[in-house]
C-alpha cells in the first residue's frame, strides 16, 4: 500500500511529468536527426553514442535530485515523522520508496523508448541494443539508491537538490577534470591505474565501461586498458561486475537506513 500511494504521488508530480516529456523530446530529435543523415550500420554509431551520453548524462540528474527531495520532503514536512508512529520499520520505509521511485523512472523510460521505437518504424527502423536498455534498468537503479542516500542526509528539500548538483557535477565532471589535470603531472602508468580506480568508484564510468564490455565494444577503450577489459570479458570478470554493480545499489541503501535510524536517536 505504501508502494501504491508513493508511486501515484511521484506520478503526479510536476518534476516527473517534464521529466518524461524531456526524454522523450530528446530521444525522438536524436532519431530523427541522425537516422536521416545516416545509414543503418552496424557497430557502435553515433546514433548509439547519443543515447548513452544523454542516459548517462541527464538520467542520473534528474533521478538523484528528485529521489533526494522526495526522501527530505517526507522529513522536512513531518510526513516521515507521522509515518513512524505506524507499525513501518525504516527498513520498509527505505525500501518502499526505492521501489516506488524505480518504478516511475522506469515508467518514463518505457514511454520514452516506446516512442522512439513507435516513430522509428516510419524512418527505416530504429534498434535499441538490449545492453543499452539494461544499462539503463541498472542506471535507474544505482541512481535512485544515491539519491535517496542523499535526502535522508540532506533532510530538507533545498539542500537535497544542491547536494545533488554537487554530487552529479562530481561523479559527471569534476573526476574527469581532475584526472585530466593530473595527466599534465603524472606519469602514464598512473595515470591509467587511477583511471581503472575511478572507473570503479565512478558509477558513471563504472555503467559506461560495462556497456562497451557487453556490448563487445571494449577496443574503443584502447590498448592501455586491455588487461582490465580481458579480466571483465571472462566469466569471472562478468561475476566481478554484478557484485560491485549490487554494492552500488545495497550499500548506499544500508546508509539511508542508518542515517534515519541516527535522525530518530537525535
Amino acid at each position: 500500500m505504501f508502494v501504491k500511494i508513493e508511486l501515484k504521488q511521484i506520478l503526479r508530480s510536476r518534476w516527473m511529468q517534464l521529466v518524461a516529456f524531456l526524454f522523450t523530446f530528446v530521444f525522438v530529435a536524436i532519431i530523427v536527426i541522425q537516422q536521416m543523415a545516416l545509414p543503418d550500420i552496424e557497430g557502435f554509431t553515433r546514433q548509439t553514442a547519443s543515447f548513452l551520453n544523454v542516459l548517462l548524462f541527464l538520467l542520473p540528474l534528474f533521478i538523484v535530485s528528485i529521489g533526494s527531495m522526495s526522501i527530505a520532503g517526507d522529513i522536512e514536512s513531518g510526513w516521515y515523522s507521522l509515518l513512524k508512529t505506524y507499525p513501518m520499520k525504516r527498513r520498509q520505509y527505505i525500501i518502499g520508496k526505492y521501489v516506488a521511485t524505480s518504478l516511475a523512472f522506469l515508467l518514463v523510460v518505457l514511454v520514452a523508448f516506446g516512442v522512439v521505437l513507435a516513430l522509428g518504424g516510419f524512418l527505416g527502423g530504429v534498434r535499441l541494443p538490449f545492453v543499452l536498455v539494461i544499462l539503463t534498468l541498472l542506471s535507474i537503479f544505482i541512481f535512485v539508491s544515491i539519491g535517496i542516500a542523499l535526502g535522508a542526509f540532506a533532510q530538507t528539500r533545498l539542500f537535497a537538490l544542491a547536494l545533488s548538483l554537487v554530487v552529479w557535477s562530481f561523479f559527471l565532471l569534476l573526476i574527469s577534470y581532475a584526472l585530466m589535470a593530473l595527466g599534465a603531472v603524472v606519469a602514464g602508468h598512473v595515470l591509467q591505474k587511477l583511471t581503472i580506480i575511478t572507473i570503479h568508484i565512478n558509477p558513471v564510468e563504472w555503467l559506461r565501461f560495462g556497456y562497451f564490455i557487453f556490448s563487445n565494444q571494449a577496443s574503443v577503450l584502447g590498448p592501455a586498458f586491455y588487461g582490465v577489459t580481458k579480466f571483465y570479458l571472462s566469466p569471472l570478470g562478468h561475476v566481478v561486475y554484478g557484485i560491485v554493480t549490487t554494492c552500488w545499489i545495497v550499500l548506499p541503501l544500508m546508509l539511508a537506513t542508518k542515517l534515519l535510524k541516527g535522525d530518530q536517536q537525535r
